[in-house]
């Protein structure tokens, strides 16, 4: 069975506020295919060979730009920024001067705000079939953060399987950011159920738990909680557990501290349908996971299926949610002409 849809080009062409987008392919030796877009700088599909050397597109999201234009869940496989994840009451101060953005989750500003660069057109340059740089100037007062922040985004497919995705921003006043890929991973392949019998591990001793806002108020061991993917455990074994967590965000939707190296992996997942495992590296101090708890069913997937809750899972690597009102988290401040910049790797291979 066929596990990818074949993607037409012209489907993703079309003129935004004055931008055209496109469908962007990166491929390697080995078979593996990477499709973007440069609306929102964003992963369309990821096409990995299965155990069997099947093509699996392992990435939700859409067959159309159309697509991403009206669905319910805007962030498939985007940069979300300007700050990724949430700003409680959408505000925080520099230097004692408040800034107000717009709350788009309940009280939160969430990924940046009702417009944030999940909505916008990126400038591109592609180098050969294996790298492309997306470039966005995100302008002073944009979903009122200060600064004209210049970014840079860039995914380099490997020949081991692995895309490289780099971060570098510079500002030319005191801001704050936050950025991450946000793709849903289903490793059976998009649009073949829920992911819940696939096996995660996070490595890590701690997580933030969260208010009935999902804004974080403790950092708390994982230990003897439905938190603790220290060894490895299929998604669904705990999601269920009657817990006040759980129940907040009908699943999880929780950052973890990343204290490894970006060579060591902070997350590892796995399918035993497909033999697929991914590994997660990053320079960032969190990871978020999310099953994808709030899929409405109304989106219509790549193959025709609807995304009903729990049809992917996101490892999004960044800073901590909510760091620029919480002083103790580690900073987000960029400061006027310094460089921001991370890095993520999300490698694939087959579990031996």
């Amino acid at each position: 069975m066929t596990r990818y849809q074949s993607l037409i080009p012209k489907h993703f062409e079309t003129n935004i506020e004055g931008k055209n987008t496109h469908l962007l392919l990166l491929k390697n030796e080995g078979g593996m295919q990477v499709l973007l877009t440069d609306y929102g700088a964003r992963i369309v599909s990821i096409l990995v060979p299965d155990n069997k050397g099947n093509l699996v597109d392992v990435a939700l999201g859409f067959d159309s730009i159309q697509g991403y234009l009206e669905s319910d869940e805007k962030y498939h496989g985007c940069t979300a920024g300007r700050f990724a994840n949430r700003i409680a009451n959408g505000k925080f101060e520099i230097d004692g001067k408040q800034y107000t953005l717009p709350q788009n989750n309940g009280t939160n500003c969430l990924h940046g705000g009702i417009s944030g660069f999940h909505d916008k057109v990126w400038d591109r340059r592609v180098t050969y079939q294996s790298h492309v740089e997306f470039y966005y100037v995100s302008k002073d007062g944009e979903e009122g953060f200060p600064g004209n922040l210049k970014i840079m985004v860039s995914y380099t497919l490997t020949r081991n399987n692995e895309i490289i995705i780099k971060y570098h921003a510079q500002s030319d006043a005191d801001t704050h950011i936050n950025l991450t890929n946000h793709t849903y991973f289903n490793l059976d392949g998009e649009g073949s159920g829920d992911v819940l019998q696939q096996v995660l591990q996070i490595n890590s001793d701690e997580v933030l738990f969260v208010d009935e806002n999902q804004v974080p108020n403790a950092v708390v061991p994982v230990e003897g909680t439905p938190f603790d993917f220290r060894t490895p455990k299929k998604i669904v074994q705990d999601i269920t557990e009657n817990d006040e967590q759980l129940i907040v965000a009908k699943g999880y939707d929780h950052c973890y501290v990343n204290n490894k190296p970006i060579s060591q992996p902070c997350a590892t997942a796995y399918s035993k349908n497909t033999g697929i495992q991914l590994d997660v590296f990053t320079t960032e101090p969190g990871v978020q996971l999310y099953t994808g708890n709030w899929m409405t069913g109304n989106d219509i997937g790549k193959r025709g299926y609807k995304y009903l809750p729990y049809a992917g899972f996101c490892l999004e690597t960044q800073h901590f949610p909510d760091s620029p009102n919480q002083v103790e988290f580690p900073s987000t401040l960029l400061k006027a002409g310094e460089s921001f910049d991370s890095e993520t790797h999300f490698k694939f291979s087959i579990k031996k």
